[in-house]
Parts: C-alpha cells; structure tokens; sequence
C-alpha cells in the first residue's frame, strides 16, 4: 500500500512538471504572436489553454482522494498541498499567457505594443520565459540555489513593469487610449507571471525545508 501511495506522490510531481513545460511554451509563443503580430501563434496559445487547465482538474482531484484516503502526514502531507498550491499557480500562469495571446490576436494585423515600447516588452518576454523555464528546471529537481534565480528574474519583471508606467502615466510616450489600454494590461500580465512563478519556487523551497516564506501569488 505504502508503495501505490509513494509511485502516486511521484506521479503528482511528473505530472506538475508537464504542466509546467506547457506554460513554458504558452508565455514564449504568447510573447512572440504579441512583438509580431503572428496571429497563428496567438490563437494556437489560446487554443491549447485547455489542456493546461484539464491538467489541473485532475491533479486537483487527484490530490483532493489522496488526502480523503490516505491521510498523509509530515512531508507527505506537505507534498500533496504543495501540489494542490502549485497547480493553481501553474494554470493561473497559463490563463496570463493566454491573456497576452489574446491582446494580440485582438489587435492583428497591427502590433499591440507601439515600437517605442518593443524593446521593454521584449525584455519582459525574455524574463517571463525565464522564469518559467527555471520553474519547470526547479519542480523536476527541487533546486533550491535555482529557485532564488526565480526571484531574480520576478525582480526584473518588476522594474519593467515600473517602467511602463513612465509611459501610461507620466507622459513620456505619445499613446492612444487603445495603446495605453494594452500596454498596462500586458505589462501586468507579464508581472503578475512572475509573481505566481515565484509562487511555484517558494512552494518548492517550503516542500523541500519545511520553511514558508510569504507568497506573493
């Protein structure tokens, strides 16, 4: 009995880690359709968030019947709440990709971002997709030294996003309303991406130590 329970513990994470590597494709192809207008790619992100959300039903109920029929406790128990946290965090990563896809699908054929913005976007793309492939790295081998690198990037995410504001808010860009609009919801997009990676990496950290650090997703 105790080895079905173990063989379904590691299941749980096999199955967080998928999901993860489909986030991953999510925000890079969603980042990509948003610089460049690509309205297939955009629509393919928003067609595929499906399975990132079926993934989580089942993990969800999977975890939910471990808990009514096991009753783990200590570090098992951790294990399947962890699961339960990270999953939400993991499809609500998704739902943000799938936000940026659909700003772009809903400006083709023109670009959301005005091109004096690209290269800020550009950068937050590259951190958002770091981050997202440093979670799926830190799930499948509980690193804690590459969960503070998540951090790190969330931390640039941040400043980036700031740095929006000097052009919605304080008058340093010449913006439509329409342009105003996407770029505010689509620098929080990506921020908000962030945070819920950070989420994912602060779960990792509390499984492995037993120590919770606050969660900001």
């Amino acid at each position: 009995m105790r080895d079905i329970f173990t063989a379904e513990l590691t299941a749980l994470g096999e199955d967080l880690t998928a999901m993860s590597r489909l986030v991953e494709s999510a925000i890079s192809s969603a980042g990509t359709a948003l610089l460049t207008a690509d309205l297939a790619l955009a629509e393919s992100v928003i067609a595929d968030d499906h399975t990132i959300d079926a993934i989580e039903r089942d993990l969800d109920e999977r975890c939910v019947l471990l808990i009514a029929q096991q009753q783990p406790v200590a570090r098992d128990l951790r294990v399947v709440v962890s699961a339960l946290r990270m999953s939400s965090s993991l499809e609500r990563m998704g739902d943000l990709a799938r936000h940026v896809a659909a700003v772009a699908r809903l400006r083709y054929p023109a670009k959301a971002i005005p091109a004096d913005l690209e290269s800020t976007f550009a950068e937050m793309h590259a951190s958002a997709v770091s981050v997202a492939q440093r979670v799926t790295t830190v799930l499948a081998s509980h690193d804690l030294a590459l969960a503070e690198e998540i951090e790190r990037d969330d931390d640039k995410l941040d400043r980036l996003h700031a740095e929006t504001f000097g052009a919605t808010l304080g008058g340093t860009q010449s913006l439509t309303a329409q342009e105003t609009v996407d770029v505010t919801l689509c620098a929080r997009y990506f921020e908000r991406f962030g945070d819920h990676g950070v989420s994912v990496a602060r779960r990792v950290v509390y499984l492995v130590t037993g120590d919770f650090a606050d969660d900001r997703g």
